[in-house]
């Protein structure tokens, strides 16, 4: 088998809330990639339709607020239903191109009622399956105003030429305990998707690739005034108070050893690509693997719940 695999790191902005335009942008991202020859593109957290950053900059906590209403149900109205069909076009272009595609989207699945939504990372393999959706076990401080907690149904991991890849969505890579579930499933290339910033993958990248010995992908989108569209409700108050740049990317590739492979790139719009090699996990378990040879489990053992969640279950 082969050992390399050439991936690219979509570092892109969203066309702000709007799931249509959007995916345009992400279906060209795969176009340009598979010209390319990358066998993995990855894109930024809940870059589908975007970030929720109006809860930072319009009082988003305040109770029964018009402005707070009014985003989120246009968010709601723009986030991912797999059921119904939104990734279809991204499932035909990976099957067409035979390239496997890491998404962060907000997710609107219908097993929890349609209405609330998750920060998902979704795998879909060469062949253009969808194979795992990981709603984000616990969104991070003001996104709980807009996003539900999810479950532990997709910690997966995923065969990808000679590597088995998983993924966590931003702050979860610091949770170690699903970090060590994707380790305990064989994973040696992981993926961490962010909304954006330097800030997040400049020190996280590298630790865990030391912790596991893998490789890691951080892949952060884009985000400054000009990527709001003006269709956006309540636009005057949100660019009030914003900030020219909200996410300035960062997105790298740390290997094995905890060495950069792919130094954090930021303030610039574009696809990433880097080839990196199997043979140098292989290197570097040979002295520490967190869940083989350097283990515990009779004295340390972690019980992972897999079940998908719902409120209602028919029998």
């Amino acid at each position: 088998m082969d050992t390399t695999l050439k991936i690219a790191m979509a570092q892109i902005s969203p066309v702000w809330l709007d799931k249509k335009e959007t995916l345009k942008k992400i279906e060209n991202s795969i176009i340009d990639a598979a010209r390319e020859n990358a066998e993995l593109i990855v894109f930024g957290e809940a870059l589908l339709p975007g970030y929720p950053f109006w809860l930072a900059l319009t009082g988003g906590a305040e109770w029964n607020k018009d402005v707070n209403k009014d985003i989120h149900a246009h968010y709601v109205s723009n986030s991912v239903c797999i059921e119904k069909g939104d990734l279809t076009s991204v499932c035909e272009l990976a099957k067409t191109h035979k390239i496997a595609v890491y998404l962060g989207i907000m997710e609107r699945p219908t097993d929890r009622g349609g209405h609330s939504i998750y920060a998902s990372l979704v795998y879909i393999n060469e062949n253009g399956e969808v194979k795992s959706v990981h709603r984000k076990l616990q969104p991070t401080y003001d996104e709980r105003l807009t996003w539900a907690p999810g479950d532990g149904n997709g910690l997966k991991v995923h065969p990808l030429k000679a590597f088995t890849a998983g993924g966590l969505n931003c702050w979860e890579n610091w949770m170690p305990l699903p970090r060590t579930a994707l380790y305990g499933l064989g994973e040696n290339l992981h993926i961490a998707v962010w909304p954006g910033n330097l800030v997040n993958t400049k020190d996280i990248t590298r630790f865990i690739a030391r912790e596991s010995r893998s490789y890691v992908v951080s892949v952060s989108s884009l985000m400054t005034t000009s990527d709001f569209p003006s269709h956006t409700p309540h636009l005057d108050a949100i660019l009030k108070n914003a900030p020219e740049t909200l996410a300035n990317g960062g997105s790298c590739i740390a290997g094995p050893d905890g060495e950069w492979v792919v130094e954090p790139i930021i303030n610039e719009e574009g696809l990433i690509y880097q080839t990196i090699d199997f043979n140098n996990v292989l290197r570097e378990r040979q002295n520490f693997d967190a869940v083989g040879h350097y283990s515990r489990p009779d004295v340390t053992k972690l019980t992972v719940n897999t079940e998908r969640q719902s409120t209602v279950e028919f029998k």
